[in-house]
């Protein structure tokens, strides 16, 4: 099985953080290739960045196709461009907010999410609504860390993620974590073991959710909203997009 994890933006190291993290949890047999486009946003903090990062996702959705992709794994906690990379993919397509989300809802009845900017805690909110996880999640809640300060070891990053995970545990009765955004992913078990409570990593969880859909046969059905884009072109520097026609 071979699972594509994107990284929405272009910041190669943390691709490599978010491609370790994969590995760790993929089953025996599983080949996880760990990519990012290579134009776009350094990290994505806003409306305007999600919106820009959309073309870089699809552009290795569309690799991916080519290249036999069994399933793939949107890794940013916004989950950029997931519906329109289902339409133009045979297999399973998750993002790490929705793997993280569902995967919490399963071992508690109540959850929070630590992200980084506080700015961006909107986009984390409207995808618990979208997700259905209105019932479970207790809070969304920011430490305004800056993305790429998570790869910076010697910051206190680290601490001030931990301290925002106990806050929210106290304060929000919450019995699990989910940690919002990828650059998180080598995080977990340390701030696990600080926390108290289970931490979700979206990134394993979307890596494990992947391998459990395409054991079971599964991947984006092409009827109704999903099917692949109808044929047409496209003008401009965009027309290598342009939508072919494609079977089932």
């Amino acid at each position: 099985m071979r699972i594509r994890v994107i990284n929405p933006n272009t910041t190669a190291g943390m691709t490599a953080k978010i491609g370790e993290a994969a590995r760790r949890v993929a089953a025996p047999g599983t080949e996880i290739v760990a990519v990012n486009p290579a134009a776009g946003p350094v990290s994505i903090e806003s409306h305007y960045d999600e919106a820009v990062s959309v073309l870089g996702v699809l552009e290795e959705v569309r690799k991916g196709e080519a290249e036999g992709a069994d399933g793939y794994v949107i890794a940013c906690f916004g989950d950029p461009g997931l519906l329109a990379a289902r339409e133009i993919a045979k297999g399973p397509v998750l993002g790490i907010a929705e793997a993280a989300m569902h995967a919490a809802s399963f071992v508690t009845t109540g959850f929070s999410v630590v992200t980084t900017l506080t700015r961006t805690c909107v986009i984390a909110e409207h995808l618990v609504e979208r997700y259905g996880m209105t019932p479970f999640c207790r809070k969304v809640r920011g430490t305004d860390i800056p993305v790429l300060d998570l790869e910076d070891t010697g910051t206190r990053a680290f601490a001030t993620i931990v301290e925002e995970c106990r806050r929210a545990v106290a304060e929000d009765r919450c019995g699990a974590v989910v940690l919002g955004c990828a650059g998180m992913a080598d995080l977990v078990a340390a701030v696990q073991r600080e926390a108290g409570v289970p931490v979700i990593d979206g990134v394993a969880a979307a890596v494990k959710l992947v391998e459990a859909l395409v054991g079971l046969g599964l991947g984006t059905s092409k009827h109704g909203d999903l099917a692949w884009p109808m044929p047409k072109p496209y003008a401009g520097s965009l027309g290598h997009l342009a939508p072919v026609a494609r079977g089932l």
